[in-house]
């Protein structure tokens, strides 16, 4: 896992979404809708992207 990344893509608003899911949306590093970042492949981002799942898409660099 040493070095992979994933690119995560925001796909719906934070807006009216429980504080703890616009934590782990503002913790991967996004911003607005369409915003994509690559993230490191850790346990921690997954268990955030896990945990937001239904607004956004992700995949493996």
């Amino acid at each position: 896992m040493a070095g992979k990344k994933l690119q995560v893509t925001q796909t719906k608003s934070v807006h009216g979404r429980l504080k703890k899911h616009q934590a782990c949306v503002k913790g991967l590093g996004l911003r607005r809708i369409r915003h994509t970042v690559e993230v490191l492949d850790t346990p921690e981002n997954r268990g955030m992207i896990n945990k937001v799942a239904y607004m956004v898409d992700w995949k493996e660099v």
